[in-house]
């Protein structure tokens, strides 16, 4: 191909490029700016998310080697935060357009059991329920920064000890068929343990989430394939962040 020829190849796919833009745009119902003086197609901008992406409250190395890195990254990267794009993105359309002014948490219970309202539902609890997640988790958490004061009181009083805490924790885990998360909460003033299906959370029954442990499979396949159990111990005994569920205990 010669200058001359690839200069107008260049030029020619350029203009279709614009074009097919500007074609676009129209057909999406925005308007096509006329082009700028020197022939460059026009900045076509988005409008900015509702709910802003939240950063780990740690680095991905910092659960190792309970929950890996590459876990971790999948989990926030692809999960949590493919769940955010899609409440941002349901926003957006009209039929949604009265929940964007709303906090994340009353968008929630508004759509929850709202079949009409399921992509809201499914979207918010899954962003809400990641979030409470990884705030549960600590390093060194567990069995090297157990509960104390009234949270430890509420512990014995609810099942016994710490260590029939755990151990029931896990079981309850074990007992769930399928997707959920394991919630210790406050109901009452005492303290249960539940498992609630899929995305449910405790706040749609008058409970106090105090912790929660993810156990959908994408949580810890990587690490433990079907062994779901030794990811529970493991997280129960070193990773529970007990000063988070002592401080959202007293809130």
């Amino acid at each position: 191909m010669t200058d001359l020829t690839r200069r107008h190849f260049l030029t020619t796919a350029g203009v279709a490029t614009l074009a097919l833009s500007t074609s676009r745009l129209v057909q999406a119902g925005g308007s096509a700016a006329a082009p700028a003086a020197t022939g460059a197609p026009a900045v076509v901008t988005t409008p900015a998310p509702v709910f802003p992406a939240p950063p780990l409250p740690y680095v991905e190395t910092a659960l190792e080697p309970v929950i890996s890195a590459k876990t971790i990254g999948y989990h926030y990267y692809k999960h949590h935060l493919g769940a955010l794009k899609a409440l941002n993105d349901a926003l957006l359309l009209p039929e949604f357009a009265s929940y964007k002014d709303q906090p994340i948490e009353q968008i929630m219970l508004a759509s929850a059991n709202q079949k009409p309202l399921a992509k809201l539902f499914n979207s918010s609890a899954s962003v809400i329920s990641h979030e409470f997640y990884w705030a549960s988790l600590k390093p060194k958490g567990g069995d090297k920064d157990k509960p104390s004061g009234k949270l430890s009181s509420l512990i014995e009083a609810g099942f016994g000890d710490y260590e029939k805490f755990k151990t029931k924790f896990v079981d309850v885990g074990m007992a769930h068929l399928g997707s959920g998360y394991v919630w210790l909460v406050e109901n009452k003033g005492k303290l249960e343990i539940v498992s609630l299906n899929n995305l449910d959370n405790p706040k749609m029954f008058g409970m106090k989430p105090l912790l929660t442990v993810d156990i959908y499979e994408h949580a810890y396949y990587l690490d433990y394939q079907n062994l779901r159990k030794d990811y529970l111990v493991a997280v129960v005994e070193k990773l529970l962040n007990w000063p988070k569920a002592a401080e959202r205990l007293s809130a």
